[in-house]
C-alpha cells in the first residue's frame, strides 16, 4: 500500500472513482519504465480486489478516475467510453484570455511517442472540444514579450477521446495549458514554477457523468481541484465553483 492511500470518490460492489494524484500513471508504460507511482497496482493493493481502468489520464492530469471492479462493469463502461456517453468535465490553467465560449473542431492525428509506438503515418481523427472561461487574470509581469501577463480559467467537455486532446485543442487556439512541457509555453511554465511552486500540468477532471453498469441509474462523481493547482487558483484571486 501507498504511504498515502489513495482518495476514494465511490465505491460500490461494481465500481470505484478515485481522485488521481498528478504525476500517477494508470499503468505500467515504456514511456515511463522507472516510474513506481502506478494506480492499478496501488489502488489493487489498497482495496485488495482487482481492478480494471474503465479509461485513461495522462500522467499529469490529475482528478475522476473511473475503475470497473468486475469484468463485466468493465465491459459496460468501456462500452459508454467507446460510443463518447460519458460526460466529461476538466478545468485547465491556460495562457492567454480565450472566448467566453466555444466549440474546437479540429481533426488530430495520432501522436508517435519516443518508443515509435504509434505509425507517424496514420490519418487524422475527428476531434471536438467545447470550452468555457471561468475566470481571468491580469499580472504585472513581463514573462514572455508582452509587459503584463494574462492567464485564465478554463473548464473543457471533450467530445471526443484523441490522445492529448485537450492540450492539443488548447495549443491550437493559442491558450496553451500551464505546465504542458510537450505542447506549451517554457516560459510561463517556467514563471508558474518560480512564482507558485507549480511543477505540475494545470488540468484536472472535475467531473464524470455517466450511466451506473449494474442498474443504469444516472451517476455523477466530482472531485475538486487540489494540491498545487488548488494554490495557483487561489494565489490568481480566483473565487469559482464548478
Amino acid at each position: 500500500m501507498t504511504a498515502t492511500p489513495l482518495t476514494v470518490l465511490y465505491r460500490d460492489d461494481h465500481l470505484v472513482a478515485i481522485d488521481k494524484p498528478s504525476g500517477w500513471l494508470v499503468h505500467r508504460s515504456n514511456l515511463d519504465r522507472h516510474e513506481t507511482r502506478i494506480l492499478v497496482q496501488a489502488l489493487r493493493d489498497q482495496i485488495g480486489q482487482h481492478v480494471h481502468p474503465a479509461h485513461r489520464l495522462d500522467k499529469g492530469t490529475s482528478g475522476v478516475m473511473l475503475f470497473a471492479l468486475d469484468p463485466a462493469a468493465a465491459g459496460k463502461l468501456g462500452e459508454q467510453f467507446g460510443r463518447h456517453a460519458v460526460r466529461k468535465t476538466y478545468w485547465a490553467v491556460v495562457r492567454g484570455w480565450p472566448p467566453e465560449s466555444g466549440r474546437i473542431d479540429h481533426p488530430l492525428k495520432s501522436e508517435r511517442d519516443k518508443y515509435g509506438d504509434v505509425p507517424p503515418d496514420a490519418e487524422a481523427q475527428t476531434a471536438c472540444t467545447e470550452f468555457r472561461r471561468l475566470a481571468t487574470v491580469e499580472l504585472p509581469h513581463a514573462v514572455d514579450r508582452y509587459p503584463t501577463a494574462r492567464y485564465a480559467l478554463v473548464e473543457l467537455h471533450p467530445l471526443t477521446g484523441r490522445r492529448h486532446q485537450l492540450r492539443r485543442h488548447m495549443k491550437h487556439i493559442a491558450h496553451p495549458i500551464i505546465g504542458d512541457a510537450t505542447h506549451g509555453k517554457g516560459r510561463h511554465n517556467r514563471w508558474f514554477q518560480a512564482t507558485f511552486g507549480c511543477d505540475r500540468l494545470l488540468l484536472a477532471c472535475t467531473e464524470l457523468s455517466f450511466d451506473h453498469p449494474a442498474d443504469r441509474r444516472a451517476m455523477t462523481i466530482r472531485a475538486p481541484v487540489g494540491d498545487q493547482f488548488a494554490r495557483v487558483v487561489a494565489a490568481l484571486g480566483w473565487s469559482v465553483t464548478s
